[in-house]
C-alpha cells in the first residue's frame, strides 16, 4: 500500500487498514486531497472518498446528487456503489464514495474569460434544473438567509478587529465597515430581491475550485455541502463578487456578462455588490485557525483584500452613484 503524503502517518495507515478491511478489492494508493477528501486508487478504479459529519447529511448528497443526474443535469458526480453495508464509518466519520473526474490542464479559473463565462451558464443550468424539485427538498433543508448570514460575519470582523489592525490600516478598515454598513441598510430596503420568486437548490459554494473542467473538455459542478433553498440572485450574488477580483473590480466588465445583466437592474443586488464578503470571510477564517503568525498566508491574504484597494473603492463609488 502507498501513501502519497510526506511521512508514513499513523491515521493514514489506519484508514488504509481499515479501508483494505471492508473493500472487495485492494487498495493500492491513498492521497490526501483536503481534510477528510481523499483520492484512493484501487486495483482496477479510482474515486473520491468523502468524509461526512453525520449519516444524514451522507445520505442527503447521495440522494441529492442522484436526483439531479435524473432530472438532467449531467455535469457533475456520482456516488459510486461499492455495495456496502453497513456505510462506511471510521473514526466517527461516515464516509461516501465518489466518481473521480480527471481534471484538464490548465484546470479551471477565474482568471480565463472562458471559465468565468462557461462556469456562469453551468450555474444557471443548475439553478434551472433545480427549480423544478426544490419544493421536495423544503422539509430536508433550510433556507439560505443572506443578511443574517452577513450580519453574523461582520460581527466577527468587528471582534477580530483588534489583531486585524496590525496588518491594515485604520483608513482601509475604516472605509471597509463603511461598504458594509452602507450595503447592510440597503439590503434591508431591497431584500425581496433575494427571497421572492421561484426557488432553487442553491450550491451556496460557487469558488473556482467546486468547478473541474475534464480532459475532455466537459465542465462539471461539484461539492454541495453547503445546499440550501432560495432564489437564485443569492448564488449569482457569490459567483459575481468571486470574479471580481479578476475583473479589477470593474462594473462595465461585469455588465457585459449576458447572463448578469438581469441581476444588475436589481437594487438589492447592487446593494449587495459593495459589502466586502470576502474581506470579512478570510480575516475572520485567518484568525479564526490562528494563521495570524504566518508571513506567508497573512501576506497573501492582504494581496487579496487590501491590494486592489484603489479599485474597490472607485467600483464602491459607482454603485453608490447608480443608487442615488
Amino acid at each position: 500500500m502507498k501513501i502519497n503524503v510526506p511521512g508514513d502517518d499513523l491515521f493514514y495507515n489506519r484508514l488504509l487498514s481499515y479501508l483494505d478491511d471492508v473493500f472487495p478489492f485492494h487498495v493500492k494508493a491513498i492521497t490526501p486531497i483536503r481534510k477528510k477528501v481523499y483520492l484512493i486508487e484501487g486495483e482496477e478504479d479510482i474515486f473520491i472518498l468523502k468524509g461526512f459529519s453525520s449519516y444524514h447529511r451522507l445520505k442527503l448528497q447521495e440522494t441529492f446528487t442522484a436526483t439531479l443526474k435524473k432530472e438532467g443535469f449531467k455535469n457533475t458526480y456520482s456516488f459510486v456503489d461499492h455495495a456496502l453495508d453497513p456505510p462506511l464509518f471510521f473514526e466517527q466519520t461516515y464516509y461516501g464514495c465518489l466518481e473521480y473526474i480527471t481534471p484538464s490542464e490548465p484546470i479551471f479559473s477565474y482568471e480565463a474569460e472562458k471559465d468565468r463565462l462557461e462556469g456562469l451558464s453551468l450555474l444557471r443550468e443548475y439553478h434551472q434544473i433545480t427549480s423544478k424539485f426544490a419544493k421536495r427538498y423544503g422539509t430536508i433543508m433550510g433556507s439560505y438567509k443572506l443578511l443574517d448570514k452577513w450580519r453574523e460575519r461582520t460581527g466577527k470582523f468587528l471582534t477580530n478587529t483588534s489583531v486585524i489592525r496590525f496588518f491594515v490600516q485604520k483608513e482601509i478598515m475604516d472605509e471597509w465597515l463603511k461598504w458594509a454598513d452602507w450595503s447592510l441598510k440597503g439590503l434591508e430596503k431591497e431584500i425581496d430581491n433575494f427571497q421572492k420568486g421561484p426557488k432553487v437548490i442553491l450550491h451556496g459554494d460557487v469558488a473556482h475550485h467546486n468547478f473541474i473542467r475534464s480532459r475532455n473538455d466537459q465542465l462539471f459542478l461539484i461539492d454541495f455541502d453547503l445546499i440550501s433553498l432560495g432564489h437564485e440572485s443569492n448564488d449569482i450574488l457569490q459567483y459575481a463578487n468571486r470574479i471580481l477580483p479578476y475583473l479589477n473590480w470593474s462594473l462595465d466588465r461585469l455588465l457585459d456578462m449576458n447572463e448578469l445583466k438581469p441581476f444588475l437592474k436589481e437594487k438589492g443586488f447592487l446593494y449587495a455588490l459593495a459589502f466586502p464578503t470576502d474581506i470579512f470571510r478570510e480575516w475572520n477564517r485567518l484568525i479564526r485557525e490562528r494563521h495570524y503568525d504566518d508571513p506567508t498566508k497573512v501576506r497573501k491574504i492582504l494581496d487579496f483584500t487590501a491590494g486592489q484597494f484603489p479599485e474597490r473603492i472607485k467600483f464602491v463609488r459607482e454603485l453608490k452613484s447608480i443608487l442615488k
